[in-house]
């Protein structure tokens, strides 16, 4: 069975004037912000806290999730970036090897989970009406519903590959395998456009094309998987006392999170250095247990010492 094989070759943003691109990628994160203020806003409204208390949450965990995300990829994954091409850790910007607008990418998950739980620390030292843990069971709920659409944009710039593979649901990343000078090298055209199109479609670089390995979708693995993260943890929310139980709903997620990532990397292509590795895992992984332990620590051994309102 091979229908669901097939070339991914997709327009990666629209072009505004000179460097500057709309990418999808960055529209994937504005749609998974919105959703989670929507989504936040329905648990605000059935829990009677004041609207007033959401904007300032929306802000921080915009910027928190981003610049923890940014940091964890840098940390984790691309130190190098650091002395090679400082200003690029923290703007949407790349200056080496030339100034092009990039919008925000190498973006780590894990970084962003670490950012969020220091975010919502901040907020909760200055707007006092709930808890910490209560913030973290609620916010959570619109984290995984947004992961959704963030690995769509990972799919959408070919970006997070999965390792190759003969099975039915290989993909062949054309600009992945490609990079734009080299693809306009080999082919002769003169934008990264038309080269990959070539490529794909002109029987003359037909060696091109069949010399591109089929790849596991790993990011629509997750994309899938965190669908039923967020369903799961709307149930739990819902139609059962879960979310009146501190820490259960925070526990959960992380458990359910990190689960659907600790098995997707068996099938992901390592995203850069590999600092932390055991036991034949990736760095991925082993970022990915602490979570776990910590989150079924929440869901079963966590105690508050008080309940504040």
């Amino acid at each position: 069975m091979f229908l669901l094989k097939f070339d991914w070759n997709p327009i990666s943003g629209i072009d505004i004037i000179g460097n500057f691109k709309l990418h999808f990628y960055s529209m994937m994160w504005i749609i998974a912000f919105l959703l989670g203020w929507y989504i936040m806003k329905r648990i605000f409204i059935k829990e009677k806290v004041k609207l007033e208390y959401l904007d300032p949450l929306f802000i921080y965990t915009v910027f928190a999730t981003m610049l923890g995300a940014r940091l964890g990829h840098v940390i984790f994954y691309q130190s190098e970036l650091i002395s090679q091409d400082f200003f690029s850790v923290f703007l949407p910007f790349r200056f080496q090897p030339e100034f092009e607008f990039t919008g925000f990418q190498g973006l780590a998950s894990h970084g962003a989970a670490i950012g969020i739980i220091i975010g919502m620390y901040l907020y909760r030292r200055k707007y006092k009406y709930k808890s910490l843990i209560w913030i973290l069971d609620r916010v959570v709920i619109p984290v995984a519903s947004g992961a959704v659409f963030i690995r769509i944009g990972n799919f959408i710039n070919s970006e997070i590959i999965g390792k190759v593979t003969d099975s039915s649901f290989g993909v062949r990343f054309i600009q992945d395998e490609y990079g734009k000078s080299e693809a306009m090298q080999l082919t002769g055209m003169k934008t990264p456009k038309a080269a990959y199109d070539a490529i794909v479609n002109n029987p003359q670089f037909q060696n091109l094309l069949e010399a591109i390995p089929y790849r596991h979708p790993a990011q629509l693995y997750e994309s899938f998987s965190y669908i039923f993260v967020f369903l799961i943890l709307w149930y739990f929310y819902s139609k059962t006392n879960k979310g009146n139980q501190p820490g259960f709903l925070f526990g959960l997620f992380l458990v359910l999170l990190w689960t659907v990532r600790l098995f997707v990397e068996f099938v992901k292509e390592s995203q850069g250095e590999e600092y932390i590795t055991m036991f034949g895992l990736n760095t991925g992984q082993m970022l990915s247990i602490p979570f776990i332990i910590i989150g079924l620590y929440f869901m079963f051994g966590y105690k508050p010492k008080n309940q504040e309102s």
